[in-house]
């Protein structure tokens, strides 16, 4: 097989593939053997179907199938060999295979497009200045810290007259305009609401003072606006309630009410395990150094996303934007030419930056260890335990989850990815200048608008 390159400007190329019979021959005798050995014929003997038969029912599709890898094999062998950096995969021109006689021919001639990786040059040094923003911790963001750990950790309990925080449980019926029950009308005998989720501030206040057994007629089109609401009240489908208007009567069959847990030893002993906080200055201590985190790993993303955009604005190097939207449109055979076009933009900053990345990557030589996986894996375990309010799972149990969280293939490139993207990050932060610059929560979440 004879395959050469012909350069078409910096960024596209042509490879021109020449097969010859001596290049597939052995490979479809072999495969046609094969088949005989294992065809299964009306009137012949398992393996004993002539040889000529066997060719002349597969002998076309698997002479295709075989040039086929055999021209892929050897591209990607001489790519290889040559050290071609290319951008997606290899274009066959489909308009010269259309027309290939594959019967009457022993010889082809194909040619495959080919999308050059460029050279690159960062283009950022430490005349770019770069902001981190610390974020300042506020009385709101502790006091909402709090809060947040009293409402998780509270309790319900049973009470005997509503107020504007209490759920509601019992039945909903449908009244006509004269305020009578509607026979066969919507209902459901056992619906459930939260009071402060009515959205008409007088039909609110008629549910305020409610004993159980008490009953109260309202507009549930005033109350709940939204279908989707009229549709759990009801436990029916959103379709099913269009149209559903008028006034209805809710009986109360039980009331309760939601109680957010003291602060005291007891809620820091189910926060944070036995005897690990002791007093609520010890507790106000361990919110700030949570706050603080917290605000950091925002503080980094945002610091993270500018240096990714000022080196991808900075860094000037041009891409084959037809052949890759061409590409495209092949591997996506259900997106159309217009998808591909509208969408452009942010594929290509994407590779964009994946070049940069990747080009930064080898020339520090960074490598990912397995133990960095794993560790990785634990830090986005404990993030999602915290989540949960699990804060005192064991280091085995952690490790266990991230052991098995790298199991799967996807997941696991989505760490690795990360990781990468953190040390490319940690070595353009020293190309850079950083300046530090206070902001509060207000200003900070500004930026993101």
């Amino acid at each position: 097989m004879k395959i050469t390159r012909e350069n078409i400007n910096e960024l596209n190329a042509v490879l021109k593939v020449k097969v010859e019979k001596t290049d597939y021959e052995e490979k479809v005798e072999n495969v046609l053997k094969d088949y005989r050995k294992k065809a299964t014929i009306k009137g012949f003997r398992p393996g004993m179907v002539p040889i000529g038969l066997v060719k002349k029912m597969y002998g076309r599709a698997v002479k295709i199938d075989e040039i086929n890898k055999c021209v892929t094999e050897n591209i990607q062998k001489y790519l290889t060999d040559e050290k071609i950096e290319i951008l997606g995969d290899p274009l066959a021109k489909t308009d010269e295979q259309e027309n290939i006689d594959f019967d009457a021919r022993d010889e082809f001639d194909f040619s495959f497009e080919l999308g050059l990786t460029p050279s690159i040059e960062l283009g950022i040094s430490q005349k770019n200045k770069v902001p981190f923003y610390s974020i300042a911790i506020d009385e709101k963001m502790k006091n909402d810290y709090i809060s947040n750990y009293t409402r998780r950790y509270g309790e319900l309990s049973k009470a005997e007259v509503t107020k504007e925080k209490d759920i509601l449980k019992g039945k909903i019926e449908a009244l006509d305009n004269n305020g009578s029950l509607v026979a066969d009308g919507p209902a459901n005998d056992f619906s459930s609401l939260a009071v402060d989720i009515i959205k008409d501030e007088e039909i609110k206040k008629s549910f305020i003072g409610l004993k159980v057994n008490e009953s109260v007629d309202f507009d549930i089109k005033k109350a709940f606006p939204n279908d989707n609401e009229i549709a759990g009240l009801l436990k029916k489908k959103k379709e099913e309630v269009e149209g559903i208007e008028g006034n209805f009567r809710f009986t109360v069959s039980e009331i309760t009410r939601f109680h957010p847990a003291e602060i005291g030893k007891e809620l820091f002993d189910k926060i944070y395990g036995e005897g690990v906080v002791n007093n609520e200055e010890e507790f106000a201590t361990k919110i700030e150094g949570e706050i603080a985190a917290s605000l950091k790993t925002e503080s980094d993303f945002k610091l993270m996303q500018d240096i990714k955009k000022l080196t991808i604005d900075k860094t000037d190097f041009q891409l084959p934007d037809d052949f890759l939207k061409r590409w495209l449109l092949k591997v996506n055979e259900k997106t159309t030419a217009e998808q591909i076009d509208k969408e452009f933009d942010s594929f290509r900053s994407d590779l964009k930056w994946q070049l940069i990345k990747n080009k930064v990557a080898k020339e520090n030589e960074i490598k990912i260890t397995g133990e960095e996986l794993q560790k990785e894996a634990e830090n986005i375990t404990r993030i999602q335990f915290r989540q949960y309010g699990l804060f005192y799972a064991t280091d085995e149990q952690i490790a266990n989850y991230g052991k098995e969280t790298l199991k799967r293939e996807e997941d696991a490139k989505r760490i690795a990815d990360k990781i990468l993207d953190d040390k490319v990050i940690g070595i353009l932060k020293d190309v850079v200048k950083i300046e530090e610059k206070s902001v509060t929560a207000e200003e900070f979440n500004k930026l993101f608008e």
